[in-house]
């Protein structure tokens, strides 16, 4: 099985040398003439000299309980020229700086310091009381620093790190887009999703995100949980968000492979300051759980105008949400999802709880769509081995890749709308030990529209870590991943056969009980 994988990845345009490397894995040489071609801008950044953004093994990170020095940004996201300020407590009051890091490849150092502050001065800075009504933690701490944005800044995900005069380390993330050029595949990063979970502050005491709060004996309680969550607050502990290693892990995988990328966000999605209709694809590339009805529309008017969309997580689309501004009026500071009816604040779009509770599943779009929580990683089970996803990756049905399956997954809910009129394929059926009981089935799937623009949903949260991170990487997800890309793009991947209508095998797929929630 080896040897034949092995083949098939040479065999479909995988570099020999390539395999256990930390180089570019994918060729790109098609038959035909060569043409010169201008780099995109993201390749051309990762030509840079990079460093580490944070130590590998965290030394002095700041914490929930002491606050040594945290922070937070006045923006999700930027465009070059715009300015960003950034609130910051220092504790005890001392001086401290901010460096700005793009993430990327960079050879493989991950990421380039792109400037530091003067030296600033800091303080402590209080914890307010959440919202009596909403339970909503915001703060308003002065402003520490502002940045403008440099024009010649390539689109991307960057972190502002704060490290006080005795080395303690704190970050927070934001985005600069691309306002001028399209490029070919568009990433959103799922800010709403990392609001969501934020504890801050976890302290087992105050902190609260979308899932809980903290009874008085310091344990988490679902019933004291927030009803809205306010990004004027710093990320919990040392300020990288819940989930972000699996988006970071698809960012480093893109980027190494010089696709031509650019990023945004959640919000800019849900404002229309990205328009799918510019780009090939939109990538959605971690857990991207809590989606405005602004959202959907507009990934569904692009899928219908032919922007293809690619899910490399799970448990996508799975809260409907609403977008609110901070009581002193910016927009896009708060996000509201009361997860029950009545929602207090229920406008034209609805109530904000799950997309199938507005019947409105996110099968009917992603084409699967949350089952459970992976107790324990599981291999994923190849279909379909014929069909172009898997070209070039060696695979005959009933593969196991191992550990693929983990943290949610998806799968086909039979008697549930189906995306319409489309060649659908099960790429997987894997069964796994759900949380919930019993066990269920995780399956990766992908469908066509007519016009071409394709539908790719992996079904688990361990996809993106077979992407990049060492000791899950995976050649064959890997290749399968590029295969789904490069048909986004226009190219036919290397010995792909056109995909059968097989319709869907729905009578092993196990549906999620009545009434089961992810949580």
């Amino acid at each position: 099985m080896r040897r034949r994988w092995a083949l098939g990845l040479l065999l479909g345009g995988v570099s020999a040398t390539a395999l256990g490397t930390s180089e570019p894995v994918l060729s790109r040489r098609r038959a035909g003439t060569p043409v010169r071609r201008q780099s995109p801008p993201v390749e051309v950044e990762n030509r840079a000299a990079g460093e580490p953004w944070w130590p590998p093994d965290g030394a002095r990170a700041a914490d929930d309980r002491r606050r040594q020095i945290q922070g937070y940004a006045s923006a999700t996201s930027l465009a070059p020229g715009d300015s960003v300020d950034f609130h910051v407590a220092v504790n005890p009051a001392g001086r401290f700086r901010i460096t700005v890091h793009r993430l990327g490849w960079y050879g493989g150092a991950g990421a380039r310091t792109m400037l530091t502050s003067p030296d600033l001065d800091g303080t402590p800075q209080p914890v307010p009381p959440a919202d009596p009504a909403t339970g909503a933690i915001a703060c308003r701490w002065r402003v520490s620093w502002t940045l403008r944005v440099p024009e010649d800044w390539t689109s991307g995900l960057y972190q502002a790190v704060f490290t006080s005069a005795d080395g303690w380390r704190a970050c927070t993330p934001f985005v600069v887009r691309d306002a001028r050029r399209a490029a070919a595949l568009c990433v959103v990063l799922p800010v709403t999703t990392w609001q969501a979970y934020n504890q801050w502050p976890r302290d087992r005491r105050v902190g609260k995100s979308l899932y809980n709060g903290y009874a008085a004996s310091g344990r988490r309680d679902p019933a004291l949980r927030a009803r809205e969550v306010s990004f004027d607050r710093p990320y919990a502990d040392a300020g990288q968000p819940t989930q972000f290693s699996r988006d970071h892990d698809a960012v480093q995988w893109l980027e190494r492979n010089r696709y031509d990328i650019s990023y945004a966000t959640s919000f800019d999605l849900h404002s229309g300051r990205l328009d799918p209709a510019r780009h090939r694809g939109l990538v959605f590339c971690g857990h991207d759980e809590y989606w405005s009805a602004e959202m959907r529309r507009a990934a569904e008017a692009g899928l219908a105008g032919g922007t293809s969309l690619a899910f490399l997580g799970a448990n996508s689309v799975y809260w409907h949400i609403r977008v609110r501004p901070s009581a002193d009026g910016r927009p896009e500071r708060v996000v509201a999802c009361a997860k029950a009816t009545p929602d207090p604040d229920q406008d034209a779009a609805g109530p904000t709880v799950t997309w199938r509770g507005l019947d409105i599943p996110e099968q009917a779009l992603i084409g699967v769509q949350y089952n459970g929580i992976v107790v324990t990683p599981q291999p994923l089970v190849v279909r379909s081995a014929d069909h172009w996803v898997w070209a070039g990756t060696g695979v005959a049905d009933g593969d196991r890749i191992p550990g693929v399956v983990r943290g949610e997954a998806d799968g086909v809910h039979a008697g549930t709308a189906r995306p319409l009129g489309l060649r659908e394929t099960l790429l997987s059926g894997s069964l796994y030990p759900a949380q919930q009981g019993g066990r269920r089935m995780q399956s990766t799937h992908v469908y066509e529209r007519p016009g071409g623009a394709v539908v790719f949903a992996t079904g688990t949260l361990g996809w993106t870590m077979a992407l990049n991170r060492r000791g899950y990487r995976d050649e064959r997800i890997e290749r399968a991943t590029a295969n789904v890309l490069d048909r986004i793009l226009g190219r036919i991947p290397h010995g792909s056969v056109p995909p059968d209508e097989t319709g869907l095998e729905t009578a092993d797929q196990p549906e999620v009980p009545p009434g089961a929630t992810n949580r």
